[in-house]
């Protein structure tokens, strides 16, 4: 037999694994999950029942053209059918759009530290990454990512609020900014905890997009709406980039099941706000008593807060378990800490506490 491999591309080496958030153990000392930015609640009113009359059809191929959930989308955001793309999260869209602007040669910009996928999805297209380093307060520097931009440069990264710091670009630094970067090069403002913003200087990207043809806004069913087993998010872009988006997503990558919950999920729009209210307020809580027990948390405009804690963040992370709660931790730099029901945040709050007299 032969011991020559299958030749495979060299922009595959060395891309890094993506990491889940750890789960809670079963059986274990840990019972919450505040590693995943996930909703803590069950799905909205309606949902489930949707999700399970779709169940019955499993035999059956899904609508590839997420005709429903197009049509909902167009509603909700007042975008024409043309600009709207679905894909498995607005992960699957993220890749879709690094596939359809960038290859070997190209570079793709992102701050650093976010998320973490933008580095895998760029190596997967053979582009190359350019990092830009946050403020020391842990914000997008964007005046130093528009020096940055090069003729390679062909797709610029915003996430907004940024994942893992839940810092934000405001509205007067965004417009600044993009006035700086060319029309060629397509800026996706990443927008996953969109709902949880409460700052009226963050713009709403979809207003932004509307009269600049090179701004594309990703968003996900994931975080506020609590769909995140099911994988669906969706892009908004002018007509060019969301043909280019719906030519290269996986077909029939999202289910029908996902699709009907996705839509009852929009019709349910009361019932979030109060869910996303409660979460917000027990993130004031959490960020006000983590202040109060002298650490420095950044701002956060997003459903999980973040601590700078250097080679200490895996003991921090072990001494949240021991509580009985699983955070995320990013070695060598931080933890982010998602905001989950008031049970988990009080060990939570409680741990923190503890740790902070070991420093």
């Amino acid at each position: 037999m032969s011991e020559t491999s299958p030749k495979l591309r060299a922009e595959l080496d060395g891309i890094p694994t993506y990491k889940p958030g750890k789960p809670a153990a079963a059986g274990g000392p840990a019972a919450y999950k505040l590693s995943s930015n996930e909703n803590p609640y069950p799905p909205l009113p309606g949902v489930m029942e949707t999700a399970m009359a779709a169940a019955q059809s499993f035999n059956r191929y899904p609508d590839m053209a997420c005709t429903g959930l197009m049509n909902e989308l167009a509603d909700r955001f007042s975008v024409p059918l043309a600009h709207l793309a679905t894909g498995t999260g607005s992960v699957g869209v993220a890749q879709s759009l690094v596939q359809s602007t960038s290859g070997p040669g190209d570079e793709v910009m992102y701050a650093w530290r976010s998320f973490e996928a933008y580095p895998i999805i760029t190596q997967i297209s053979g582009a190359k990454a350019v990092q830009v380093p946050l403020t020391a307060g842990e914000v997008h520097d964007l005046d130093a990512m528009a020096d940055a931009i090069s003729e390679r440069t062909r797709l610029i990264f915003v996430c907004n609020p940024n994942n893992p710091t839940g810092t934000v670009v405001r509205r007067a630094e965004l417009e600044r900014f993009l006035d700086r970067v060319p029309s060629d090069v397509l800026v996706v403002l990443d927008e996953a905890y969109r709902e949880f913003i409460r700052d009226p200087e963050v713009p709403d990207g979809i207003e932004v997009y509307r009269d600049r043809p090179n701004v594309a806004v990703l968003r996900t069913f994931s975080k506020a709406y609590g769909l995140a087993g099911l994988r669906v998010g969706f892009a908004i872009a002018h007509e060019p980039v969301a043909a280019a988006l719906r030519k290269t997503a996986v077909p029939f990558g999202v289910t029908q099941l996902a699709q009907d919950a996705a839509v009852a999920s929009l019709r349910a729009e009361d019932e979030l706000l109060g869910r996303v209210g409660s979460l917000v307020c027990e993130r004031s809580r959490v960020h006000e008593s983590l202040v109060k027990q002298g650490w420095t948390v950044p701002e956060t405009q997003a459903n999980f807060v973040w601590l700078r804690l250097g080679d200490r963040t895996v003991d921090f992370a072990a001494a949240c378990e021991q509580v009985g709660v699983v955070v995320r931790p990013f070695p060598g730099e931080g933890v982010r800490i998602t905001i989950g029901e008031p049970e988990a945040n009080d060990l939570l709050l409680r741990a923190a506490e503890e740790f902070r007299k070991t420093l």
